[in-house]
């Protein structure tokens, strides 16, 4: 594991950056960190909790186009290029994205995938308010973006464990003030086996962007939400016995209360379970254990999800012949600001 920071280099002007931008409309999109190709939020962005601020990436050759825009009106407010190309990461199937701290300080981007598995991930690190680079990371492996702590301190990153199954998995915990990885996963006690197991549906988080609540298919057994503490490097895992064998797993939803106290899950229309953040029971509305049950049947959500993941491998695998290699070098940033 390689640990690189870097300095700014020269500023850009507005008008390169609209240049880059229409350019990079025009070019195909990337996959994300995820395990699946053909995922990429870059251009959707992340949004900060105030929802007054959103980041962008948008590709632009070699480079990365890196936009903090207001998220009412669309004005660039500032923007960097990166060499070499990132990405927003996704951190779910359904386009969740993540990557800035609760704070509004650290912005956190992946270096897409051109396969699976890789030998190796990067990662730019980035000062959210002034779009500083902080810190390229390189890391040994293959690993996809999870969470932030509140205050950018921790970053938690999946690992895939093995090289046919991409829903076997550690989350793993990335200290960024040492730059480095700690040695132990972060697991829940009360779990066992060595692995967790499953494909990332959807994601909600706490008003205080401590927790990361993500929906799980099981990889074919009971669906559970894993239930992360940035603040404190702990995560609970929890089963919701209800869902199993329903076939319209990607259609669910979490919601999480004002006060952070309950998260539901569901579809738009209905909940099917709710579970209460104090203590991490889950409990059933009257009419779901009474009826609702057009979910169930037909084929798995983990089925479709390894049958997408082989097309995508095969796809790739022809496109990699005619495509130039994505390189791994540190990224270098540029900085411009809007009027």
């Amino acid at each position: 594991m390689n640990r690189r920071r870097h300095r700014l280099c020269s500023c850009t002007t507005l008008a390169a950056l609209a240049l880059a931008v229409a350019g990079a409309l025009a070019a195909s999109a990337a996959a994300d960190g995820l395990p699946v190709l053909g995922i990429d939020v870059g251009s959707k962005g992340v949004a900060a909790r105030t929802d007054s601020v959103r980041y962008v990436t948008l590709p632009a050759g070699r480079e990365t186009i890196v936009a903090r825009t207001a998220t009412h009106g669309g004005r660039v407010l500032g923007f960097t290029r990166l060499r070499g190309t990132f990405t927003v990461p996704a951190v779910a199937y359904d386009g969740s994205a993540s990557g800035l701290s609760a704070d509004g300080k650290t912005l956190v981007l992946i270096q897409p995938r051109l396969k699976f598995p890789r030998a190796r991930t990067a990662f730019a690190v980035l000062d959210a308010r002034h779009l500083g680079l902080l810190e390229g990371i390189d890391l040994e492996g293959d690993f996809s973006f999870d969470a932030i702590s509140p205050r950018g301190r921790t970053l938690f990153l999946i690992e895939y464990l093995s090289a046919r199954d991409p829903t076997r998995y550690h989350v793993r915990a990335y200290d960024l003030p040492s730059g480095h990885l700690l040695a132990e996963p972060v697991v829940d006690p009360r779990e066992r086996g060595d692995a967790m197991r499953g494909s990332p549906l959807t994601r909600a988080a706490s008003p205080d962007g401590r927790w990361a609540y993500t929906l799980y298919d099981g990889a074919g057994r009971t669906p559970f939400v894993h239930a992360l503490d940035t603040s404190r490097q702990q995560a609970r895992c929890i089963d919701l016995a209800m869902l199993a064998g329903r076939r319209d797993l990607w259609q669910l939803r979490l919601g999480v209360s004002a006060g952070g106290r309950s998260i539901s899950v569901g579809t738009p229309t209905k909940k099917l379970a709710s579970i209460d953040t104090t203590d991490f029971r889950v409990s059933v509305p009257q009419d779901t254990r009474a009826a609702d049950r057009t979910g169930h049947g037909g084929i798995e959500i983990w089925q479709i999800a390894g049958a997408a993941f082989l097309a995508a491998l095969l796809l790739a695998g022809a496109a990699t012949l005619g495509r130039r290699r994505l390189r791994n070098r540190p990224p270098q940033a540029s900085v411009g600001a809007a009027s």
